[in-house]
């Protein structure tokens, strides 16, 4: 299977209302945003948009609402994969029945599970759907790492097309890229990784500072690719104090702190995540001021 994803994707924020309630036509309306300021499309219910937070039934409406706002202009990968493979098939298959594009798939957290674990996880979320599949390795959050001979086994599986990497370990990835069948995805999973995957062979980002940046960042993707590395590496320098900011303290507070500063609400974190300290929040808008931003923020939101 080769999947048609394209280069850009934004990890996107899930949005409260006052009483903490998913905010479901400020979904669609940030979908919609975020492609057109340069998205290919958007993975709903992944960490930055509080997967663990949200209930199965929540998560399945915003696949459902986010994949109809779109209509098609932009993609939706859904997060499925938690550390329990029976939950995570069945959710899953679930979003295959509302339609998405993809499925992201998180190493298991928590129980810290074998290497020979992880594959037959994935191996088994992959045989349970017909949808392309993206594995996600953070081991910052989920601490196993997902280890690149074990990925490049899992490449071989049809419909796992590809893998957001996350680990910050750059001679990993480079093995990952050498190894896996060809055409195989391999996004960044770090803003700041971008530009050095690309340089190894990577495909693209699945990003966060795209809520705010996209163009900026597709001109960066766009330029390496067309052979300019000087402007491209230009652009990388200039973004990296966002990029930093957005990870001061956990993803994704800060970001949504700069969207609701940027006049885009999408609320507060729920616990146990919490919004910024007031020297924190400082300390963000100070580089958030420094920045042009993509993103069209609607007249009433």
């Amino acid at each position: 299977m080769t999947a048609q994803f394209g280069r850009l994707l934004t990890a996107m924020v899930t949005p409260f209302n006052e009483r903490g309630e998913v905010d479901y036509e400020q979904a669609k309306r940030l979908a919609r945003a975020l492609v057109e300021s340069g998205n290919d499309g958007v993975v709903v219910a992944g960490s930055t948009g509080e997967a663990p937070v949200l209930s199965t039934e929540e998560k399945l409406r915003l696949f459902a609402e986010v994949k109809s706002a779109l209509a098609g202009r932009g993609q939706v990968i859904a997060g499925t994969g938690n550390y329990n493979t029976a939950e995570s098939i069945h959710l899953t298959k679930e979003a295959e029945r509302v339609g998405v594009d993809g499925v992201m798939l998180t190493v298991p957290y928590y129980n810290k599970p074998p290497q020979e674990g992880l594959y037959r996880h994935f191996k088994a979320i992959a045989e349970s759907t017909s949808l392309p599949c993206i594995l996600y390795n953070v081991p910052s959050r989920t601490v196993t790492n997902l280890a690149p001979e074990t990925a490049i086994r899992l490449s071989q599986i049809d419909n796992i097309v590809g893998i957001k990497e996350a680990s910050g370990n750059l001679e990993q990835v480079g093995k990952i890229i050498a190894g896996a069948r060809p055409g195989w995805l391999v996004y960044s999973g770090n803003d700041s990784d971008t530009l050095p995957i690309l340089a190894l062979g990577g495909y693209g980002v699945i990003s966060v500072a795209g809520h705010l940046v996209a163009r900026q960042i597709r001109e960066m993707v766009d330029a390496f690719l067309g052979g300019d590395t000087s402007r491209a590496a230009a652009i990388h320098h200039r973004l990296m104090p966002l990029v930093n900011a957005l990870f001061v303290v956990s993803n994704p507070i800060p970001v949504k702190w700069m969207l609701n500063r940027v006049g885009f609400r999408v609320g507060a974190p729920r616990l146990p995540l919490v919004e910024p300290d007031e020297k924190t929040a400082r300390a963000i808008e100070e580089v958030l001021g420094k920045y042009q931003v993509d993103l069209p923020v609607p007249a009433q939101a």
